[in-house]
């Protein structure tokens, strides 16, 4: 059985993952290693929850000589402001015995108070990609030192709409760096970020997207629409032993304020909930007293949950089905972490049976579907997306239902303004000379 005393690492380092409890390495954080050290740039494929800031963090760290210079060293970019706190604090946890200055910068805060700590200096900053560019853009922060770049969870970076961010961030950094990129899914857009930054990168994958994990029991309902939903996670959650700490995932922030709302009627300081509308501070707040276990359900969405460190999930309740077959994996494996038995729902409208479809055909696993509970009420409620559309057909702005209100114009109406009426007869009088002062056309005409 493989440990970390196999790792050629520093007794600062040894002592930080004593402290810390680790025994053995994960998948990722064993094939990782050496191909970090080595100073290879790396691609690693890797779900939520195994162990990947350690994997890149502790190779690095190791090969990371004291300095005094104030500009980093190392960057690591990450999605979300909760996953640069995370990432921060798990790095200060590693390098509890080394000299090491960890900075983390986020939007969403004073950026003044972010360059007053720039100026203190720092060995490794983690940030997100719109901050980190308004900082170089400000000539605060210079990236010309920086030997190491991670890039993790970069195919929700992509999503979020970071590309532009992300490609100059690549343009201002030395072109000798070595490259490590974290990602749960290989999109085409990942593809082609590496194909344009990455030199001859090694590929480690430890968790293929769409295999389910076997400490997971998954499970599914058939669902009319929203409020049933509702009326059905209520009568779950009614039992508090086995719902002990629940994740709830939904597709947008609407619904999510939607659900909270209902959901803080019936169950009010157990349930909280966070996506990117909500403060920083709030946020925060939301994500320690879950951790905490002073709320028991807390509502996100998809964005917001990738990367966040949360234990002990007992269920992940699936309330709206994901559109991209990848997000139910994401969502799932937040469950079921440190070889923990978990449980996952997913909840399903007849119009959401399509993606249903392909997340069965993408793990290749058909979900066991469970009925019902007799007591939970078919609502008649809808939402305004699932209430029916009416279309008006004799309605004067459909074009292409305009009939006789659309009609060519008269004959009075087609002509053309071509100036007034004296400058039209002058025009006509006195015509252009066909000559522009030919002499010799003029001497000819003259002498007949």
């Amino acid at each position: 059985m493989e440990s970390f005393s196999t790792f050629k690492i520093s007794k600062q380092l040894q002592y930080a993952i004593e402290d810390l409890g680790f025994e053995k390495p994960t998948p990722i954080q064993s094939q990782s290693f050496s191909v970090i050290q080595s100073g290879k740039d790396m691609v690693g494929i890797a779900q939520t929850g195994t162990g990947k800031t350690f994997a890149y963090m502790l190779p690095i760290l190791q090969g990371l000589p004291f300095s005094m210079q104030e500009q980093p060293r190392v960057l690591v970019m990450v999605p979300t402001r909760e996953l640069v706190i995370q990432v921060v604090e798990e790095i200060e946890k590693f390098s509890k015995y080394m000299n090491v200055r960890v900075l983390g910068v986020y939007g969403g805060v004073n950026m003044n108070r972010q360059k007053e700590a720039i100026v203190l200096g720092t060995d490794v900053i983690v940030a997100t990609p719109g901050r980190l560019y308004d900082l170089v853009l400000s000539r605060a922060l210079q990236l010309k030192s920086v030997k190491k770049l991670v890039i993790d969870e970069v195919d929700v970076m992509l999503d979020l709409g970071f590309r532009f961010q992300i490609t100059n961030i690549f343009e201002l950094l030395p072109k000798r760096r070595q490259n490590v990129m974290f990602s749960a899914t290989m999109t085409d857009d990942v593809n082609e970020l590496i194909h344009d930054f990455f030199t001859a990168p090694e590929t480690i994958s430890v968790a293929v997207s769409g295999t389910p994990l076997d400490n997971i029991k998954q499970f599914c309902y058939s669902v009319p629409n929203f409020y049933t939903k509702i009326n059905l996670l209520v009568n779950l959650l009614q039992d508090t032993e086995s719902f002990s700490k629940v994740l709830v995932f939904v597709s947008n922030k609407k619904s999510a304020d939607l659900l909270f709302t209902e959901l803080d009627e019936i169950f009010g300081e157990e349930v909280a909930v966070i996506h990117s509308n909500k403060t920083q501070n709030y946020r925060i707040r939301s994500i320690e007293n879950f951790n905490e276990e002073k709320t028991r359900i807390l509502v996100t969405t998809d964005i917001m949950a990738r990367g966040l460190d949360l234990d002990s999930i007992s269920h992940v309740v699936n309330f709206d089905t994901p559109p991209f077959p990848e997000n139910y994996m994401h969502r799932i494996g937040r469950t079921g972490r440190a070889e923990q038995e978990g449980t996952s729902f997913l909840f399903y409208t007849e119009k959401e049976e399509p993606a249903k479809e392909a997340i069965e055909a993408l793990m290749n696993v058909s979900i066991p579907l469970l009925e019902i509970p007799s007591e939970v009420e078919i609502s008649r409620q809808l939402t305004y997306e699932e209430q029916p559309k009416h279309h008006e057909g004799n309605n004067p702005l459909n074009i292409e239902d305009s009939g006789k209100g659309f009609h060519e114009k008269s004959e009075k109406n087609r002509k053309v303004n071509l100036g007034g009426s004296y400058k039209r007869t002058i025009k006509k009088k006195y015509k252009k000379p066909k000559t522009k002062g030919d002499k010799n056309f003029n001497r000819r005409n003259k002498n007949k």
